[in-house]
């Protein structure tokens, strides 16, 4: 099954650039009411997932140190916990399935690890559902 015919294209998903500031990312992450978010560089490469534990302890150690301009910080420099694992366009639903029992969404990259999209899990768990009917 081509698994593209899940794809929440890039167009219609919510993602942060690697230079936005921990608040941009907040925000951005607010109104969308995310808890996590696909992270990529200016080039549309696919670099991690932040989190908003990820930015929580971040800030938390950054204010212990004394950090004198967190609003001005780069979401580069917030230590990730884990990366949602990407996938690539020529995937099987195997490899979705694996992905998605640990993470909420699946970045989908094409061959060059541009990001394309998303697959949620949502989406994976109702195919595996209507296969069981």
């Amino acid at each position: 099954m081509n698994i593209l015919f899940f794809l929440i294209p890039k167009s219609d998903v919510a993602y942060i650039y690697d230079d936005y500031t921990v608040e941009m990312a907040l925000n951005k992450m607010q109104s969308h009411r995310y808890s996590s978010i696909p992270v990529i560089d200016k080039n549309g490469k696919y670099v991690g997932t932040i989190t908003e534990g990820d930015m929580l302890w971040t800030l938390k150690d950054k204010l212990q140190e004394g950090y004198p301009d967190i609003e001005h910080m780069s979401v580069a420099r917030v230590a990730r916990k884990r990366d949602n694992q990407p996938v690539t366009a020529n995937a099987q639903m195997v490899d979705l399935i694996s992905k998605a029992m640990n993470q909420n969404f699946v970045p989908v990259t094409d061959d060059n690890n541009t990001f394309i999209g998303i697959i949620t899990r949502k989406d994976i768990i109702q195919y595996c559902y209507n296969h069981m009917q």
